[in-house]
């Protein structure tokens, strides 16, 4: 008996005394033909490598990039010590004088350098000291510094206070946009009651002498 054409993929048949026995093969996972198919492309590639090696020895072999040493670097500011490449820690010393700062460092020399107008190396200098100050001051005495501060503080404010109310600026620029008040109305309605008292008391008295 002949086997018939809708058989299964996969499936095979044996006959037995003119019957036909379906056996069932195992079939292939998809992860399995993935892993045979990147087997056999690995294969391909590393054989076609070999060849390229064996036809071009010298331009086969590459050199591999360079690897960027990271080193700690410390902040001449305010002490602090992270990692960084050689490459940036000369970039950072060439813009700031010769000095290696730390990233927070830079944002307050940044700050400061707007405050002055841009001056980088008086605004790096005044950081410079503000750090050192606080590093021998601030952390033994953490009160006192910060007294010292508020007292800095108060001694600003109060300047711009003694700037704003001095009778010199006030004299010499003039107050603009005022109403400017020409006399009092309270002398009118003083007059205006002083009269009509006088006018209640005529009233009066020729009430009574009518009468």
């Amino acid at each position: 008996m002949a086997p018939y054409r809708e058989n299964i993929i996969g499936n095979s048949y044996s006959t037995n005394n003119n019957n036909v026995v379906l056996v069932h093969k195992p079939r292939i996972s998809i992860e399995s033909l993935q892993r045979m198919r990147f087997d056999i492309s690995f294969e391909l590639s590393k054989e076609a490598l070999d060849r390229d090696h064996d036809h071009h020895p010298d331009e086969s072999i590459k050199e591999l990039p360079p690897i960027n040493e990271v080193e700690d670097a410390k902040c001449e500011c305010c002490g602090m010590c992270e990692e960084c490449t050689t490459e940036y820690i000369s970039r950072i010393r060439d813009k700031f004088s010769g000095k290696m700062i730390c990233g927070l460092c830079t944002e307050a020399v940044k700050e400061e350098m707007e405050k002055n107008g841009g001056k980088r190396e008086e605004a790096l200098n005044d950081h410079v000291s503000a750090c050192v100050r606080f590093n021998r001051f601030g952390r033994t005495h953490p009160v006192l510094y910060q007294a010292e501060a508020m007292r800095e503080i108060l001694k600003k404010s109060s300047t711009i206070r003694a700037k704003s109310i001095s009778p010199r600026d006030n004299k010499a620029v003039p107050k603009k946009g005022g109403i400017a008040r020409s006399s009092s109305c309270i002398p009118a309605i003083t007059k205006d009651f002083s009269d009509l008292k006088v006018l209640n008391s005529r009233n009066y008295i020729y009430a009574c002498t009518n009468n």
